[in-house]
Parts: structure tokens; sequence; C-alpha cells
């Protein structure tokens, strides 16, 4: 039999006896019982804030194999050509209770999928609804609150729920749902899941549609009602949880028919409802459903608070060929959920193994606590001219937005400026002793750096003013390049 792993402290030093260190058989603890002592630090700090929101959750990991060619509507590299399986991790979860909510209980449920692409990860948060409450962004934590405790009780309260939603007749739709026989699933493999908002997909031509995403249960539906739910909360408060482990760890491996719906931008001007409005479907007449592949989930994590508890979902985390739309709530959620990341694990949760990309990240975050410094001596800003680090690919960015009478896109803040009128006529307003200092502060500065870039940088010089730029290209001993450089562009070679 293989022998065991020696036991060891946080810093990997062997442990003779774990045992308490004490002053004879009947005497005090001491201090000096670091073991002991770490033991019980580690123990007071084992737990992070829980989850605003989904904070009771089950997940497995699995994969989403491509069925049909979707190529026509997006660039996406998970969906290059049929057949192609990606890796996936799929977070379950209730919405409105704490972390020791029961599975059973009648909630919305959480469906929060990351696909680990070789172009990053891509996160679909969603639920198994098609629809919300609300529609504004605003209105979001408002309704939380009502779906908690109390303040002054610390109970939950159905006034509070029903205040708040007889004065938003948008939530209509999605109380429906949530009071109806769908609104306690049997279990989290027989239930359909929706990412819910309005995103865009753009093909190889930079062409846009609208898009919403569809998960199909193979399983079939199967709801609670709510005798049975009750009964079944009173013997088991995680039978959900309980369900798709057991059933994955024997074999019985849950799938869904992933879908699509798509909308033109043309049909979107001219559609008789908002087709970014959270509130609302997409009706399947106007817009059937289309295949594009099936998600399955294969196999369980090794550890629940590691890969489950840390896992970190957000909107936000899109790949090229798949974005926002200008759903509101999709808008600020975007926002919304990387922060509540930064609280809740913190500015390198994107590090942690189960959240990680399977491609490398290449860019100019740097430090903060528990980094891992993969990035070594790389340079941290942009742009650089350094050799070797990040730059951005034009073959990757969107296609711009017409929204109302302004166009959204990335413009070159480097391009349509006057950038050295202002600076010449400060410098020809200065005496010539201030001219005489202020040029050999310069060139000893500028001295200090790169040859490619002190030739740079006196383009700036010369285009402000022509005795400006001779005046440090003598105290750089560059005069000789000084012709070259006039007119040359400023930003060339930048990365």
């Amino acid at each position: 039999m293989k022998k065991p792993p020696v036991l060891t402290t946080a810093n990997g030093a062997p442990i003779g006896v774990l045992q308490a260190l004490t002053a004879g058989p009947r005497g005090p603890a001491l201090l000096q019982d670091v073991q002991l002592i770490e033991q019980m630090q580690h123990f007071n700090r084992e737990r992070i804030p829980e989850r605003p929101v989904h904070a009771k959750g089950s997940g497995a990991y699995g994969t989403f194999t491509v069925t049909h060619d979707v190529t026509r509507y997006t660039h996406a590299k998970l969906f290059e050509r049929v057949g192609k399986t990606t890796g996936v991790f799929l977070r379950f979860s209730t919405v409105a209770g704490e972390r020791g909510a029961a599975d059973a209980e009648r909630d919305v449920r959480g469906f929060a999928l990351k696909f680990y692409t070789e172009q990053g990860n891509w996160d679909l948060v969603g639920n198994n609804t098609p629809v919300f409450f609300v529609r504004d962004p605003y209105k979001f934590q408002m309704f939380i609150h009502t779906q908690k405790r109390h303040p002054q009780t610390n109970m939950r309260d159905m006034d509070m729920q029903w205040d708040f939603w007889s004065l938003c007749p948008e939530s209509l739709h999605q109380v429906t749902i949530l009071f109806s026989d769908r609104g306690i699933p049997a279990t989290y493999r027989h239930m359909h899941g929706f990412g819910s908002h309005t995103y865009s997909l753009v093909d190889g031509q930079g062409k846009r549609v609208w898009c919403k995403f569809h998960f199909r249960s193979l399983q079939g539906i199967a709801n609670l009602r709510d005798e049975v739910a009750a009964d079944l909360i009173g013997q088991d408060r995680e039978s959900h949880q309980r369900d798709l482990f057991d059933a994955i760890a024997r074999g019985e491996f849950p799938r869904w028919r992933v879908c699509i719906q798509v909308m033109t931008e043309e049909a979107a001007e001219s559609f008789r409802w908002n087709p970014f409005d959270l509130t609302k479907v997409w009706p399947h007449r106007d817009f059937p459903l289309i295949d594009i592949g099936v998600l399955k989930l294969d196999r369980n994590p090794e550890n629940y608070f590691a890969e489950v508890e840390q896992a970190a979902f957000k909107p936000s985390a899109f790949v090229p060929g798949i974005g926002p739309s200008p759903d509101r709530m999709l808008q600020a959620r975007l926002v919304s959920y990387a922060d509540a990341h930064l609280h809740r694990l913190g500015v390198n949760h994107h590090q942690v193994p189960v959240n990680a990309p399977v491609s490398p990240a290449a860019n100019f975050i740097r430090d903060g606590a528990l980094t891992n410094g993969h990035y070594g001596a790389r340079p941290n800003y942009w742009p650089n001219s350094v050799a070797g680090t990040p730059a951005p690919d034009p073959a990757f960015a969107d296609p711009a937005w017409q929204l109302g009478a302004a166009i959204a896109d990335r413009y070159d803040s480097t391009v349509g400026y006057d950038d050295f009128t202002q600076a010449g006529d400060l410098y020809r307003l200065l005496d010539e002793g201030e001219r005489a200092r202020l040029t050999k502060r310069i060139a000893i500065s500028l001295g200090q750096a790169r040859h490619e870039v002190q030739r740079r940088q006196l383009g700036h010089f010369v285009q402000a003013d022509a005795d400006y730029g001779r005046r440090v290209a003598e105290g750089l001993g560059l005069v000789s390049e000084l012709a070259e450089l006039s007119g040359a562009g400023a930003l060339a070679g930048v990365r």
C-alpha cells in the first residue's frame, strides 16, 4: 500500500505530532505552538462573503459540443466547426435564499455557465426562466432587498415582496412563472436554462445580429407541488445538490439541447416590443429556435469550496464574436457582477483554477493580493514600444454601433487633435533662461531612455517648436537626426 503523504504546516514543514503543545499533561497551551495557532487563525478566515444573490449553489464540469453550423452568425472560435468540443463549468443556484437555504424552495434558479474557450473564458449568466422581474437596473438591488429579510425582524416578509411587485407591473410575467407549477423544479437536471438577456453575435464580415440563448433539458421537465416540496425540505435541504452529484457519480450525465434565437438589427427596429426588454420573450413563431449544440455535465468537483464557492461568473466575460446588446439590465450587470467578485474573492479571482482561462492571459493588469506573478518582467503599461509585449489585433475589433444619432466605437484618441500648438505657445512665452533650463532638464531625463524613444519624443518637440526640438536634440547629441524627425509620425513603432 502506498504510504500517505506526511502532514505539514502551510509553509510545507513536516509535522511530527498533531497535539497541542502544553506545559505538562494538565498545564496550559503554549504560545509557541505555531501549528495550533496557524490552524486557529486559518479557521477564523476560511469563509468568504456569500454572494448577495445566488448564494446557495451546486456545480459540475462538462462539455459543449457543436452540432449545427452557426458560422453565418458568429466567428466565435468555439462554434467554428460541427463536432468541436469546449470544456465548461456550470453552477446551478437558488436566487433569493442565503447559503443555507433549502434547494426545494419556490424560487428562480440560477444557470451560470463558463466556457473555457481557446480565446478566453466566455461566461453566460442566466436563470431557468427566460425573463426577469424588472427592466430598469436601478430596481435590481431594490428587488433583491425585498427577497431577503426585513431590516427589523430579520425574517422573510411577503408584504415587502408584494408591495414592490404591485408597484412594478413589469414583474407580472416573471411572477406568473414563479408561482406557476414550474416554480419549484424537481431537480437541477429537469429544468431548462436561459441566457435571458439579449446578446449580440458578430460574423466574420463584421455583421451583427441579436441573439438569445436557450438550454432545453433532454431529461425532460419535472417539478414539485408545494406539499411534496415541503416534505422533501423536511428530509433533505440539499436535495438538488445531492441529485446532481449522485447522478454524475453513477454515470447518468445530464444533457441540454442548446439553441439560439436570432433577430436582425433591422427587425429589432420595427419589432412590436422592445427586443432588449428583459421582462419580455421573443415569440418562437417569430424567431424559432435554432439548434447549435449539446451541453453535457460529466464530472463532479473535487473540492466544493475551491471550485463551486469560488467560481466567479460575470456577463462581462465575452470572447470575439459574442458581445452585449442595449439591454439595460445586461449593461448594468456587466459592471455589477465583476465588481461583486472583486469584493468577495479579490482582485485576482481570475487566477483561481476554476476561473482561469485555458489560454494564457496577456494584458497589463498587475499585482494585487495573491497574484501569481506569471507576467514576469513584461511592461505594465500601454502604449509601449518594448518588443514581445502584448498588442491589440484589429482583427478582433467589434463593429461600431449606431446608437441614435451617435456611433459607438473605439475611437483613436491620438487622431483628430492638435497636441502641439499650445505646448509650442507655452514654450515661446518662456524667457531665454527658462528655455535653457527646461530643455536641459528634459535632455538629462530623456537621455536615460532608449534611442528609439528619444527619437520619437524629439518628433513631438520639433512639431511644437523648432527651437524647442533643436535644444533638446543638442542636449542628447542627436542634432544630426533632427531633419528626418520633422513631421515624422509621433507614435511610430508604438505597440
